[in-house]
């Protein structure tokens, strides 16, 4: 279960402290890795998480982690207080957080495309640069396909959502013949 509202308190005093010391894109970079690694090692999460494991040595296997990603003393003991706190569940959701504020920062907004077929580059390319234009934020596209849109592209970018789709179009027409009956 995510837990949006207290990670993003904990992202936000990370976050503050990193821009103040113009470090706040290398904890990016750390909590991206420390998040890949909770997903490809579930057992570190729940040794960190698990209260039946003793606090000492929860604060040990975060010190030897935080060691090996060679991160900062502020960053270490922030990771090592979100441990004695209970916390380290979250540091997913803490992660993702961070990442919404730098790119909040740094005017980024991350936006989806999905489409029927692979688009090319230069398709891709236009489609960046309208939502750009739309958001007045540099966009950064992941894309997916969907066969079962037919055709065109939904392009999503934080609450906005255009859809293109072929699917959408046959379904509206289908509601406007049936308002007609």
């Amino acid at each position: 279960m995510k837990q949006t509202i207290l990670a993003r308190r904990y992202a936000k005093a990370l976050f503050m402290v990193g821009k103040e010391k113009g470090v706040f894109s290398q904890y990016n970079e750390t909590l991206r890795t420390l998040k890949d690694v909770y997903q490809a090692v579930p057992d570190i999460a729940v040794a960190l998480a698990n209260p039946m494991y003793p606090l000492d040595l929860r604060e040990k296997l975060m010190d030897g982690i935080t060691a090996s990603l060679q991160v900062d003393k502020p960053l270490g003991n922030f990771l090592r207080l979100v441990v004695q706190k209970k916390r380290a569940a979250i540091i997913p959701d803490i992660a993702e957080e961070f990442a919404a504020l730098v790119d909040a920062e740094n005017n980024v907004c991350q936006g989806h495309v999905v489409s029927a077929i692979a688009l090319n580059d230069d398709t891709l390319k236009k489609v960046r640069e309208t939502l750009a234009k739309l958001t007045g934020k540099d966009v950064q596209l992941t894309t997916s396909i969907d066969t079962s849109i037919i055709g065109g592209i939904i392009a999503k970018v934080g609450d906005l959502v255009l859809d293109g789709s072929i699917r959408t179009q046959i379904a509206g027409l289908k509601d406007s013949i049936k308002g007609r009956e």
